[in-house]
């Protein structure tokens, strides 16, 4: 079995997107989502800078965009891989791989998404901090007293804090020894309370439209289940919003399923990376440019012969 992943936000660089403009027809493909999603993506992803494409109404419909176009340029070349799965807003990329929305239409919600997750972070001063290390009951603990949220489980040793600012700078303070405290380049507290009004938002954007159910596996943040029902896919989607990620449950379940080859497509590279942790022997192609379609076009292809 390979699984194709798609990243969330925080793996957007400047100028990512400038290599697959160089590809037929990739132009006109960001030219409709740009539009669907209400923001520029081929200039914000050849010319913006760091700072900017770091906003959430930019950041999370360039990621999706460069999923949504790495992988059709791979499934040009290439079989359909045996199951999907998207981190955080990935989640949406990965809905289009497994036939449960159009690309057009889950360009559409992200946008809704991205402004009405940047709206929420705006209400109050919040962030996230990845914690590295330490024994997990610990940490959660000091989570729990400093009235911080676990939003991101994405591997062992690795939670992800978030929450008001003051509160995250005193769990730097106060980290226990062989704990390390990284401030991430975020705009708020994702996927916890402080994002209960862009729930609403995208709900409501969501009843609006129809889904399929999956044609492939899909598995889910919320819990690593393998998801049928194109309705209840969109359901989790929403509620993911303001819910911690648990990319760790997905991981496992990508191993109980016999998991033999994971690419993740671009913006790629931090899924890989903790596939390299919590999925250790099992063959993985990080697609970050045209350049690497041909290695996963190889596993791929010679996982099917």
């Amino acid at each position: 079995m390979i699984v194709v992943a798609c990243p969330g936000q925080g793996s957007q660089t400047p100028g990512f997107l400038a290599p697959w403009l160089e590809l037929d027809g990739v132009a006109d493909e960001l030219a409709a989502y740009s539009e669907a999603a209400e923001v520029d993506l081929i200039a914000h992803g050849t010319e913006s800078d760091a700072d900017t494409i770091r906003d959430t109404r930019i950041a999370q419909p360039l990621i999706v965009a460069a999923s949504l176009v790495a992988a059709g340029q791979l499934t040009l070349r290439a079989r359909r891989p045996d199951g999907v799965a998207g981190h955080s807003v990935g989640e949406l990329a990965a809905l289009v791989g497994a036939e449960v929305l159009a690309a057009v239409d889950a360009m559409r919600l992200v946008g809704v998404r991205g402004r009405a997750m940047a709206d929420a972070a705006a209400q109050t001063a919040t962030g996230m901090s990845a914690v590295l290390g330490g024994d997990p009951e610990q940490v959660l603990g000091l989570l729990a007293d400093l009235e911080l949220t676990p939003a991101n489980y994405n591997v062992a040793g690795q939670i992800v804090a978030a929450g008001a600012l003051p509160a995250l700078a005193a769990l730097a303070e106060s980290a226990p020894r062989g704990v390390r405290v990284m401030p991430l380049q975020v705009a708020g507290a994702f996927h916890t309370s402080y994002m209960a009004s862009a729930v609403d938002t995208l709900r409501t954007a969501v009843a609006e439209v129809t889904p399929s159910d999956a044609s492939i596996p899909l598995w889910s943040n919320r819990d690593g289940a393998t998801v049928t029902s194109g309705q209840d896919a969109l359901d989790r989607i929403v509620t993911q919003v303001s819910s911690p990620v648990r990319w760790d449950l997905c991981m496992e379940s990508f191993t109980t399923a016999g998991i033999a080859g994971f690419i993740e497509v671009a913006p790629a590279g931090a899924l890989v990376g903790l596939a390299k942790r919590g999925l250790r022997g099992v063959p993985n192609v990080a697609v970050k440019t045209p350049d690497d379609l041909d290695a996963a076009v190889e596993l791929l292809n010679g996982a099917a012969a």
